[in-house]
């Protein structure tokens, strides 16, 4: 499929490229549950645009996934400003990224709720090919 995620402004938060379609399994975990329940019943050529509250997409932000962390465990040389994207590693060894929210002398505040959680998302979506899981996909 192609597929396109619009905030509530209007400004396109992802997207497929014109010759790179999405391609997934149902019930994989690649979409989000309230994409996928939006796809069933769709048929090859059908478009539908839907908008999807944070329940159902990214959650509602969680002010427990913003935390203030000591300037000294980021590189010294690391240049941190408001904004910017940093990769941390989870205990378990999975990573994650944190939005730098602030930078202060001694702590910088940092954001790991999902971009788009809070927001209603629309999702604009095109079927290109379905497939019974037994046959490659013919997508042209």
């Amino acid at each position: 499929m192609h597929f396109a995620i619009r905030l509530e402004d209007g400004t396109v938060a992802d997207a497929t490229e014109v010759d790179d379609p999405m391609r997934f399994v149902v019930g994989d975990g690649t979409l989000i549950g309230g994409l996928e329940l939006a796809l069933y019943g769709l048929h090859v050529g059908d478009t539908q645009t839907l908008t999807i509250g944070p329940e159902n997409a990214y959650g509602a932000r969680d002010s427990d996934n913003i935390h203030r962390l000591d300037r000294a465990e980021f590189p010294a040389e690391m240049a941190l400003a408001k904004g910017v994207i940093v990769g941390f590693s989870t205990p378990a060894g999975d990573e994650i990224p944190g939005m730098v929210m602030d930078v202060g002398e001694k702590q910088v505040t940092v954001d790991f709720n999902h971009p788009m959680a809070g927001h209603d998302i629309t999702f604009e979506v095109e079927i290109l090919d379905v497939s019974d899981g037994e046959q490659p996909l013919t997508v042209q």
